[in-house]
Order: structure tokens, then sequence, then C-alpha cells
């Protein structure tokens, strides 16, 4: 995209390259972002909108109460700021209130008048209200030439934020704090009393609990049980 000056004082950018384009102006406004955040000068950068189109936005259906409303709203502002300049011209702060009320008083009776016959005469050819915007199909972010490989590599560091956020699942069993010991492939193994049985996994997934030895049965005692239970 080249330009040339319209003007001896006018600065304008010789040639532009297109950095990226995008279907809304919000996605070009971030890029534009970036770049900034980034240090890059974005003096050299421009937006441009191309693909214009008028939009019109219906907002609601018109009928003569509300014409008549909307120009009662209208004259009553009008008259207020009529009769605010007029009362600068007055003596004392009573008329000058008074003047503006007046004058906002007379504004939306007339207002209202005026919307109404307005309304009237248009035959019910056009019973909705709307609002018009120019809008664009697409937003190019435009560099200077000289700074187009400087742009890209800026882009390409500086990661673009994450919409989303990756949240780990808690196990079945509910949370388990650090503190209670060491975890291993998923599973946390607690540590084991002195003197107790290691935990033994049954099936579904859990496990016993240790069971901690009796000190009141010696040690001698059981394996001479467990002797004669051999033979």
């Amino acid at each position: 995209m080249r330009q040339t000056p319209t003007g001896p004082n006018t600065q304008v950018v010789v040639d532009r390259r297109v950095l990226a384009g995008y279907d809304n102006y919000a996605a070009a406004q971030r890029t534009v972002d970036r770049l900034s955040d980034a240090g890059f000068p974005v003096e050299n950068v421009a937006i441009v909108g191309s693909d214009l189109r008028l939009e019109e936005v219906v907002t609601g259906r018109m009928t003569k109460g509300r014409a008549a409303l909307a120009g009662a709203g209208s004259g009553a502002l009008f008259g207020a700021v009529v009769g605010m300049f007029l009362g600068l011209f007055t003596s004392t702060t009573l008329s000058f209130f008074m003047l503006m009320l007046w004058a906002a008083l007379w504004g939306t009776v007339m207002g209202a008048a005026f919307g109404f016959i307005n309304h009237l005469f248009t035959g019910g050819k056009r019973d909705f209200a709307s609002r018009s915007a120019i809008v664009a199909g697409r937003y190019d972010v435009l560099v200077a030439a000289s700074h187009l490989e400087h742009a890209h590599a800026v882009l390409d560091s500086v990661a673009e934020p994450a919409d989303t956020m990756v949240v780990e699942t808690p196990p079945a069993g509910g949370y388990v704090p650090a503190s209670s010991g060491h975890t291993v492939s998923g599973q946390a193994v607690s540590a084991a009393e002195p003197g107790s049985v290691p935990a033994r996994p049954v099936p579904g997934g859990h496990s016993v609990p240790a069971q901690p030895s009796s000190p009141d049965r010696p040690v001698a005692a059981r394996s001479a049980h467990e002797e004669g239970r051999r033979f």
C-alpha cells in the first residue's frame, strides 16, 4: 500500500505492508497492543478497514406515543440549554432557574408536538426505530515496510494470552494434602507407622489400611504360633 504526501507538513508513510488481517476491530486492536507492550514503535502501524458497509440495527417499534415522547425529551433538552443561555443575562439566581425551567417546559411541549406530527406524516411507512453505523468487513494491520520483519519477530516471540485454563481434577478419594505422604503415578503413599503391616490393595482401587502391631503380644509368641500352624 503506497501513499503520496498531500501537503508540505503532512507526514505520510510511503510504503505499508499487511502484517495481519482480521474480521473484527477488537482483534486488530489486540495485535497493536501486543506490539506496543513489546516496545515496538507503533507510530509505524496503522489499522485500515475495508469492505465498508452501512448497518442499520432496529431497536424497536415506533408508535405515535413513542414519537411524541422522543420529541419531548429532545425538546426539553434544547429548551433547557436555551433557557440557561438566556438566564446568564438575569440579575438574580431565582430568575435564572425560573427562566431555564420555563424554557425546558416549552421545549417539552413543542418537541412532543413536533414528534407526533412528524410521525403522523410518514403514513405508517416507517413504524420502527433504528440506529445506523458504518462498519468494515475486514481490518488489516499495516506496518511500514522497513519494520515488517521486526513486527513479525515480535508477534512470534510474544505469546498471546490463553483463553482457557486447565484445572486438574482431584482423585476420587478426595484431596490428599502434600504433608500426608508422597505421590507415585497419581496415587498417594502415606508413611507407615513403626511396627505396622503395609496396606495391601484390594479389587476396586481401594486399599486396606495398615494394622499396627499390638504392643501386648510378644513377637516371639507370634512366631511360635505361626510355626504351629505350619505343622
